[in-house]
């Protein structure tokens, strides 16, 4: 049976498509994808796509609701029901979203081959969102408004200035490296951390969770 819950980058959040079937059932499966990846969502805008699904306002209110008791916003809704579209527009939600470009958007959390990584052979731009189930390697640099998110470790073999969550599933093992490390925003699994202003040369640091907390240390052979 094909997922009915389908998942991608957009450049305002994640565009998340729901199949087709009962509604109580898809919102359901909606939620306990939530409930098994929290770290993944965590913070997350939403936009959903929910087909020809005819919903009122009790209905979406309600999901509303359950995704921000979950901390997420629910921002936009593309719908091919009239009734649907001027729900969501009363409910002061979008209806109409810029389409996402091929560099813009990967598919989320497929599940990879084992010890299969994402190499990423550019620098990633500003408003470039990259995802991945498995590790993430960068040949070149991560820039401001850049974003990365991978299941494993991320590997920058540059400059890193953007937003990186490594281990997004919750592996608490996964590391984040660069040869200069001062992103905007730094996660592993569920803890967050932003980079302290920096002083002096800048050299190559692995970040890891030690103790519930990000850490950072020289990056160098063993």
């Amino acid at each position: 049976m094909s997922d009915p819950i389908q998942i991608k980058g957009l450049r305002e959040g994640l565009l998340v498509t729901l199949g087709d079937g009962p509604w109580e059932e898809i919102a359901a499966a909606l939620l306990q994808r939530v409930t098994d990846q929290p770290a993944f969502f965590q913070g997350a805008r939403l936009a959903l796509d929910i087909g020809a699904h005819e919903l009122r306002v009790v209905e979406l209110s309600a999901l509303r609701d359950q995704l921000s008791e979950r901390g997420m916003t629910l921002w936009a809704i593309l719908s091919e029901s009239p009734t649907t579209e001027q729900t969501a527009q009363n409910l002061g939600m979008a209806t109409r979203i810029s389409k996402p470009r091929p560099e813009d958007a990967r598919p989320v959390f497929e599940a990879p081959a084992e010890n299969v990584a994402l190499w990423v052979h550019q620098t990633v731009r500003s408003g470039t969102r990259i995802e991945f189930a498995g590790p993430v390697v960068v040949l070149g640099d991560v820039n401001p408004g850049g974003e990365i998110m991978a299941g494993g470790s991320v590997i920058v073999w540059g400059r890193l200035r953007g937003v990186v969550h490594a281990g997004a599933q919750g592996d608490e093992k996964a590391v984040v490296c660069a040869l200069d490390l001062a992103p905007t925003q730094l996660r592993i699994a569920a803890e967050i951390a932003v980079s302290p202003q920096r002083s002096g040369k800048s050299h190559p640091e692995i970040a890891c969770l030690r103790d519930g907390q990000i850490v950072a240390e020289l990056w160098q052979a063993s």
